[in-house]
This record gives C-alpha cells, structure tokens and sequence, in this order.
C-alpha cells in the first residue's frame, strides 16, 4: 500500500515518504482504519534533526523485514513533534509514566480510540543488551492483541488513569520569596563549581537557569548567584559546544566540560542563549558576552532566517550519515589550508591536537578528529603572546574565515525549514531585547521583519493565530506555547521600540489566549485551545525543560502586561496561576525557574515609567539610555507623546493623566508609589542613583 507522507509539509514526516511502511500522518482517516481493521496504532513521534530518530528509521523503517511486521499488525503513524507538540507531550507523559524516561524516537502503541499500553524509546532492530528490538517486539504485541485483547485493554484504561492523575494539580496560597529562595539554593545543589552547569552529563545550556540567577542576584543582594550564570556562560562559550568557525550553539554536551557535542542546533537554544548572554553582558559588562550575542545573530541570520524574514527551525547534527562530520577536523586539515605561523595560532588557541582532542563516546578512544574550544579567554591568550587583545582577535578572526570557507565546501547538515510560531516568539524577544541592551537598530529591526512575517503567514482567516508554516502553507491551530512565546516577543518589542501598536498586538493575542486556554476553575493555561483535539486530556505545562513552560511564560507576560496597561485583572490572573501551580513548585524547586522571575517581579522591587516626549528627540534617547543602563530593578517603559496619546490612552487607562509635555519628563513609579517626574537626565540620573 502507498505511504501517506509524500503531500506532508513536515521535512521530517518526508523523510519517511520514501520508507516501506505504509506510515500515515496523524489524522481520522488513519483511526478509521485501524478500529474497521480491529488493528493497534504504531505511533512513531520524532524531529528532523533527532539523531536517534535518524538511526531508527535507518535499521527499522527502511528495512523491508521489519517494515512488513508493521504493516501486517498496526496501522503507523509519524508525527513531527515540532508541529504537533501537544500530541508528543501527552503520549511522552505516558512514557515517562510507564518507563521512568524520555526522549526521541517515541514510540506508542495505541488502542484505535487512542489509549496507550505500550511505549519506548530507540527500539533497535534486533533484541540488543536486553534491549527489545522490532523483529521480536511486534509479533509479542500483535499475539497480545489477538490472544489477550482484555488485558491489553485493562491495561490501556489504567495508564490513562494514571495519566488523568497528573493533570490533577490542587491549588494553594500565593507562593512567596522564600519558594525563590529554595529554587537559587536548588540550583546550588546541582551546580558545578568548576565547569559551570548544571549536573554532571549530559549538560545542557539552561539558560532560563542563567536568567533566573541573574536576576535573583539583583533582587537578592546575592553575588554568589551572578557568579553561577557568570561561569557558565564563560564555560559554554569556551567550550565545543560552541560553533567557533561558523557560531551558534549546539543542543547540549555531552560530556561534563562542555567539550563534545550533540552537534544539532536548534533554534530555541540560539533564542534562549542570545537572552543569557545579552542579560549577562548587562550584568558583568564582560566583552566575551557582548561578542558573542553578535556572532549567534549572524548565525541565526546566515543558517535559520528566511527571504521573507521568519526564521526556520534548526540545523541536523549528522551530515554523510555521520554525526558532528561537518564541524571537526583533524590537525593535517588546518596545516594544508592554513600558513605554518596561522595553524601554529590557530592549533594552539583552539587546542588542536595530534591525535584528537574527544574520545569517542562508545570506545573511550581518540579519534584524530578535534573539536575547536578554549581554555583561556581572549583577554589572557593575548597576554600570553604578549599582544593587545583586538589585534590577537583579528587575527583569529581572519584563520576563522578560511577556515569557514572551507568548510562551507562540505556537505551541510540537513536543515529544518519549517517556521514555527513559538520559536519565532523567542527568537523576536531575543533580538528585540538585545537591541534595547546593544542600542543596535539592525537587531531590532530584524525582530520587527520576523513579526511582520508571522502576522502576515500565521494568523488564519478568522483571526486565529497557527503554529506552523512551510513553503507557502500555514497550518495546525495555534498550542498555549505560540501565544506565550510571541505575546513575550511583543512586549520585548514594545520594550525595545516604545510603539504602542507591539503593545496592542500583544493584547489582542494575549484575550484570544485567554479565550482559548485559560482555566477559569483552577487557572493556568492548558497547552491546547478548547477547540482542539481531544487526546487523552488537556495538560498545563509548569516544568522548564529545554524551554521555559506556556505557563512560566505567561505568568511574566501577565505580570508585565498589568504593569504596562495598569490592569490589575491580568495581575490578578498572575497570582491565580501562580497557586494552580503551588503544590509542584514546592515539591520541585528549581523545575520552574523562569516562572520563580516572574515571582520575584511579582514580589520584589519593580518600576513603572512612563516618559512625556518625541522618540526622535535626542534627550528622550538619552533618558531611556539611562533607564536601560542604570536601572536596577526591572521595570517597564511606556513612551507618551502626542501622536500616540490618544491610542495610549485605551490601552493603558492610566496614562490619561500624564500630559504631553513640551520639554520631555519622565514619570517613574515603584512600590506602589510615584516620583515626582524629572526633566533632565542628570535628575533621572541622581533618582536612580
């Protein structure tokens, strides 16, 4: 029979359009025939980029044996998490649930209504090290469907029990400082001292972590705090888990130094990890940082962005059928491109070595092959060579971009070029708040382009916003994780701008949002519209994983779009969220950082301004430089002038009052109480003094 994927838009789904198993994406059509069938559902959930995914597909899905095993016992489905991640998230809960892990490949097999009773992992082909593999798995499973059909479906209706159990969430009070206390001292506990991070290996990047400690080390008085964030981003930058030759940041480490990666990018890590080093330059003026925010832009604007202006979603770690292939190299490489004194340099700063600088991970044996990184920073590998550090960096930039050259003649990784809502979000708050902090209008005009992209391709025809397109077609109903993600790039625009038409934008999404997702009963956002399809029950996303959850983020957009609007129902519906959610905060502390910000912006000192003035005028510059310079709380920042008066006026009903001044002023409120304005910057000035 023909396989169903070969119209799919997913890169990953056409991956398998040319597999022997007679895949259907996840539709009615494929249920319809499973129950007329009386057949199980092989769900095969990955991502284009997914290593693991790649190896599976290549032992089991390409393989004509195995491929007719699936086809006589199951109907299969393929689903791309990336674009259905409200049906990965609830069958990956299942297994966790069921096996204690996660990851991808996931594979389900479900009843023809939908109910799991079985799941994994990677599934090799054959039984390896205990491990079951496909040939012995399937014809157990299609035996126990045939021959024990009642436990297979006791079996079923247990585990959705179980899961039924973990959308149950009791709420409690407000939670207050010392829940934020015990996140910074939980973070503490699994902090490494020496290489930065978090845990041993894998280590992942964690910047919602980075964040949250830097914050909390200013609303905190707390400098042990910066010093975590401040390690490691020093330590990842260093480390191979940064793209020295082309930039950007691969997935996570594999080992605990930072040095050998999982070499896939994704776009969410260029997004997340643009915030934690734009906020750590701020934080400790380290010029690394500064650097280093302006090497992923060209990065993110290079590889991932779109003609049109969207970006796209991530770059394969494999390339030739071989992971990392494209990014290391061996020391006869570097000497035959590069003049013996530039491969002396470059050998040494990058720590090139004879014999390989990684073991491989399944011999413990070098390879020959390196992956450039530091030791040092620029500032002492220039002392070592007794050279000022913009001539030493000159000179590496310059190998840099021979050797960039010819590595571009390899073949390239798979790129995913598929633009999703929520990544766009984050990559638009990322570039918008680095272009307030750098004062660099290319950065956020870059952010504007994207917005513009996402307005003009992902809102359907009534109004709804959706959650992915490629090549000309918009699909898939919008999930809570593309409003949060895009209402937070509209307030870092507004932010970086001062236009009031970001802010608008951000509230008309934010009352569809809560139209569709918020709970009335409990509070907390479900992770799918009311109009979305029913799968085994509408979850609430809380845990920070590689990406800070719908409701981490929401909490801080309501919490700044009150502030902004002086609207104390968003306020209120903050602190209702924050007790939907008090029983697994305090069981867990430390699983929601990004949401612990939010608190402390909720609970510890924080500022409202409102400037009186003409954007173009040189002394409103100013004073906004200032605020973004000297401030030390958060705070947010409204604009006022006559142009916008009128419309500022019904977005933020408080703003009425403030007159249009004819030398510019600014007006700034914190603790509940206000300031008398200022008119000059040295006033403004002395009062954040």
């Amino acid at each position: 029979m023909p396989n169903r994927l070969a119209d799919e838009k997913s890169p990953y789904l056409l991956q398998h359009a040319g597999n022997p198993v007679n895949w259907f994406p996840w539709s009615s059509e494929a249920f319809d025939k499973a129950r007329k069938e009386d057949k199980p559902v092989f769900l095969s959930v990955g991502y284009a980029t997914c290593h693991w995914c790649h190896v599976m597909a290549h032992e089991s899905f390409e393989d004509s044996e195995v491929a007719g095993l699936l086809n006589e016992s199951f109907v299969n489905i393929k689903v791309d998490r990336e674009e259905r991640p409200d049906i990965d998230n609830t069958y990956m809960t299942v297994c966790q649930m069921l096996t204690g892990q996660g990851g991808w490949p996931l594979t389900v097999i479900l009843t023809p209504d939908k109910r799991p009773f079985f799941a994994a992992t990677y599934i090799p082909k054959e039984t390896r090290f205990n491990r079951p593999g496909m040939k012995e798995l399937i014809p157990r499973i299609h035996t126990a469907w045939t021959d024990e059909r009642q436990k297979v479906l006791e079996s079923a209706e247990k585990i959705s029990q179980g899961f039924s159990r973990t959308l149950e969430m009791e709420p409690g009070d407000h939670p207050g400082p010392d829940l934020v206390r015990k996140t910074r001292y939980a973070l503490d506990k699994r902090f490494d001292p020496e290489n930065g991070g978090f845990g041993t290996h894998p280590k992942f990047p964690s910047p919602q972590n980075l964040l949250f400690l830097m914050q909390y080390s200013l609303s905190f008085d707390d400098s042990a705090a910066l010093r975590m964030a401040d390690l490691t981003l020093e330590k990842m930058r260093f480390g191979g888990i940064y793209d020295h030759i082309g930039y950007g940041f691969h997935r996570y480490s594999t080992d605990q130094l930072w040095l050998l990666p999982h070499f896939e990018k994704m776009l969410y890590d260029q997004a997340l990890l643009m915030l934690a080093f734009t906020e750590g330059w701020k934080h400790t003026g380290n010029r690394l940082y500064r650097q280093t925010v302006y090497e992923m832009a060209d990065f993110v604007q290079e590889q991932l962005t779109s003609d049109e202006g969207g970006f796209f979603s991530a770059e394969d770690a494999d390339s030739e059928g071989e992971e990392g292939k494209f990014y290391i190299w061996d020391l006869d490489q570097v000497r035959s491109l590069l003049g013996l004194k530039e491969a002396a340099l470059f050998t040494d700063v990058y720590n090139i070595e004879p014999d390989g600088n990684f073991k491989d991970e399944s011999t413990g044996r070098k390879t020959g092959k390196n992956i450039p990184y530091l030791k040092k920073s620029p500032r002492e590998l220039a002392e070592d060579r007794n050279m000022d550090e913009p001539s030493l960096l000159a000179k590496l930039d310059a190998v840099r971009k021979k050797l960039k050259k010819d590595r571009e003649k390899r073949p390239r990784p798979l790129r995913d070029d598929k633009i999703l809502t929520d990544w766009n979000g984050l990559m638009i708050a990322a570039f918008a708040r680095a272009g307030a902090v750098f004062e660099d209008r290319q950065f956020t005009g870059t952010a504007e382009r994207a917005w513009q992209f996402v307005s003009d391709n992902l809102v359907g025809h009534n109004g709804r916003l959706l959650h992915r397109y490629r090549r000309g077609e918009s699909a898939i109903p919008a999930m809570a994780d593309d409003y949060a993600f895009l209402i937070w790039g509209l307030i870092e625009l507004t932010q970086a701008t001062c236009d009031v038409g970001y802010l608008e934008h951000a509230l008309d999404l934010n009352e569809q949002f809560m139209n569709l997702c918020w709970d009335e009963n409990d509070g907390g956002v479900f992770f799918t519209g009311k109009e979305g399809e029913e799968l085994l029950g509408r979850q609430k996303e809380i845990y920070d994983g590689a990406i800070p959850s719908s409701n981490s983020v929401t909490a801080m957009n309501l919490l700044r779009l009150g502030r902004l609007t002086g609207r104390s129902d968003m306020e209120k519906r903050a602190e209702k969220l924050f007790r939907a959610f008090i029983s697994f905060l305090e069981e867990t502390p430390g699983g929601s950082p990004h949401i612990m910000q939010a608190l402390m912006f909720a609970t510890k000192p924080s500022a409202e301004i409102v400037i009186s003035g003409q954007a173009e005028d040189p002394v409103v510059q100013e004073m906004i430089r200032t605020l973004r310079h000297n401030m030390k709380m958060p705070f947010v920042l409204l604009l006022k002038n006559k142009e916008n008066s009128l419309k500022l006026s019904e977005l933020a009903p408080f703003t009425r009052d403030f007159p249009v001044e004819t030398a510019p002023s600014v007006y700034v409120c914190h603790q509940f109480k206000c300031e008398a304005p200022v008119q000059s910057v040295s006033a403004l000035k002395e009062m954040l003094g």
